[in-house]
């Protein structure tokens, strides 16, 4: 199967050249064996983004800098998140459906991560000029009168979405006239030490859910803060779970009563007094 699918691309990357078009081609693919040096070294020469040293992020990593160009002017991301909490999220394209209705959506959301010290911020493969024009279009039929207050990236080149693997691999279709493959739909929380503390990766076809975005940023702050852990479909407000690590004497000097399900498993009250210090 991966000689065939190999074989297929290599007749698409030799038309891109008769077209005279630029072929992105998937890290996976790169080096397939059934791929000669020869036809290898042609296939390189005719695309100006190589995936095939594409970083692999992992929780808790560095979240990479960059300079970029956005609809509030030039930034430093590092620089941008300063000692806020940060959320990345990146669209295909501009002037899409899906996308206008997660930008939207975040829209709708802002004021309620900025009361959670966090700065949302767009990435779109579009440059500034269709960013500014989209924006029109996404406060007009999809923020339910809110502005668009965050910033989008304008990363026409796909370099931001190089550093933070956010090129899509898995649609070939997902491509824009030049033949680059566009983004998927990721979203990056990276803390204020600049680490990358969740990510989520959605096909194309499918648009996120802000609510969930939210939820977890909680769950990550409530963590950091009470130095417990949430167990599933947790809000604000309900049980927390004790950490295994933590033992009966420490979790009673720390958080009072807790109830213990199974010695693994305890349940202790969701510590507002822990987190509105």
């Amino acid at each position: 199967m991966a000689s065939v699918l190999a074989r297929a691309l290599r007749v698409a990357s030799l038309a891109g050249v008769r077209a005279g078009i630029n072929v992105a081609i998937p890290r996976a693919l790169v080096f397939q064996p059934s791929v000669s040096p020869k036809c290898a070294a042609r296939t390189f020469s005719i695309s100006k983004t190589i995936f095939n040293e594409q970083p692999r992020l992992r929780l808790g990593s560095p979240a990479p800098n960059f300079q970029a160009e956005t609809t509030h002017g030039p930034i430093d991301f590092h620089e941008f998140i300063g000692d806020s909490w940060t959320i990345l999220f990146s669209h295909p394209a501009d002037f899409t459906p899906v996308c206008t209705t997660e930008l939207g959506a975040f829209a709708q959301l802002e004021e309620e991560f900025k009361k959670r010290n966090t700065k949302l911020i767009g990435l779109s493969a579009n440059g500034l000029d269709s960013h500014e024009k989209w924006i029109d279009d996404i406060e007009e039929v999809a923020t339910n009168g809110s502005k668009v207050g965050f910033p989008i990236i304008a990363d026409p080149e796909r370099n931001v979405a190089f550093l933070y693997d956010m090129v899509d691999h898995q649609d070939l279709t997902n491509i824009d006239t030049k033949g680059i493959a566009f983004t998927i739909r990721a979203v990056f929380i990276i803390d204020p030490n600049k680490k990358v503390r969740l990510t989520m990766l959605y096909p194309a076809s499918t648009g996120r859910n802000t609510a969930e975005v939210l939820r977890v940023l909680d769950s990550l702050q409530t963590g950091d803060k009470a130095g417990v852990t949430t167990p599933i479909n947790w809000v604000p407000g309900q049980d927390v779970i004790v950490p295994p690590s933590v033992s009966d004497e420490a979790a009673a000097a720390k958080f009072g009563e807790f109830v213990a399900v199974k010695p693994y498993l305890r349940y202790t009250k969701y510590p507002a007094d822990i987190l509105s210090k």
